[in-house]
């Protein structure tokens, strides 16, 4: 099939891909293949230990399920996808299989940033109001944050993407790798200040309420820390709020390097990595950043593991 005969209003779309030589096509086909498996293993593995284990269901590990599904979900919307396309010479997609990838790609970035908010705040309340914990962070107080986390995603990404299909298309190319937002609208030539503008909104709330919610959250917990000058306090601030805080810093700065670079059409490659990092990075370290540093689930891990080593 030949891209002259699909018209601009077919539904048809073809895709650029990631334009890498013949000869780098095996490593790196290997190479995300390696990395959506170890991530598919570590975070089932995880959900499974804490599904399983009664002694997890507790508020920061519930929440940690929801951070581990939203990994799960935004990295097989794109990688599988990613993977077959390396081998063929024309990528081809619908326009609704790329509208359907875009939202399901978005509502990923915004239920990152939702989940670290709730964890933020969870990890306030565990330690600046230790007393109150068991009855402020209930199992249906954590129902309500998480059900609002992904709502509140659904809608902001609805909008932004019903602003663009509304939009005419006069191009059927997809300058990109993958399917997201920015690249439907670029395939109309109508006036698209407004969904230039709802992206920025959108991107500005959604950077600035995690940003805010984790300077205002970590900057009360350090103060607590140094008025009490309690070394068990601190141990068990720095044990619960590490972990938090690296995972948040590796998404933000992943999530930085996409917008910045989507603003710079000179270099796509350097864009179409900073994006598939952005998915790929978080989701392998999560698990063994939480893992390793939150002593309850490492514990719980050794034990699992030791337990199978014996048992063969």
């Amino acid at each position: 099939m030949k891209m002259e005969n699909i018209s601009v209003n077919s539904d048809i779309l073809e895709i650029q891909g990631l334009d890498i030589s013949e000869s780098s096509v095996y490593p790196v086909f290997l190479a995300l293949l390696f990395f959506y498996i170890t991530l598919l293993i570590s975070n089932f593995g995880v959900l499974i230990l804490i599904i399983t284990e009664k002694s997890l269901h507790q508020p920061m590990y519930l929440l940690f399920c929801n951070l581990s599904v939203n990994d799960l979900f935004g990295n097989t919307v794109l990688l599988p996808r990613l993977l077959a396309d390396m081998f063929a010479s024309k990528k081809f997609t619908t326009y609704a299989e790329c509208v359907t990838q875009a939202f399901c790609s978005h509502t990923f970035g915004s239920a990152s940033h939702m989940i670290l908010i709730i964890m933020a705040f969870d990890r306030y309340i565990a330690i600046c109001n230790p007393l109150r914990y068991a009855s402020i962070m209930t199992t249906k107080t954590i129902v309500k944050l998480s059900v609002s986390a992904w709502g509140i995603s659904l809608v902001l990404v609805a909008i932004l993407l019903g602003l663009t299909i509304r939009l005419s298309r006069c191009r059927s190319v997809i300058l990109n790798a993958y399917c997201d937002n920015a690249s439907l609208f670029k395939l109309s030539c109508d006036d698209v200040s407004i969904n230039n503008l709802y992206g920025l909104v959108f991107t500005a709330v959604l950077f600035g309420s995690s940003i805010g919610s984790i300077l205002v959250t970590y900057l009360r917990i350090a103060i607590i820390c140094w008025t009490k000058k309690s070394k068990e306090l601190n141990n068990r601030a720095l044990q619960t709020c590490a972990s938090h805080l690296l995972v948040y810093m590796i998404m933000l700065w992943t999530g930085f390097l996409t917008i910045i670079l989507h603003r710079f059409p000179d270099y796509p490659y350097l864009r179409k990595l900073a994006y598939i990092l952005f998915h790929v990075v978080p989701a392998n370290l999560n698990p063994i950043i939480y893992g390793m540093q939150t002593k309850t689930l490492r514990k719980k891990i050794l034990q699992t593991f030791l337990r199978k080593v014996s048992s063969t």
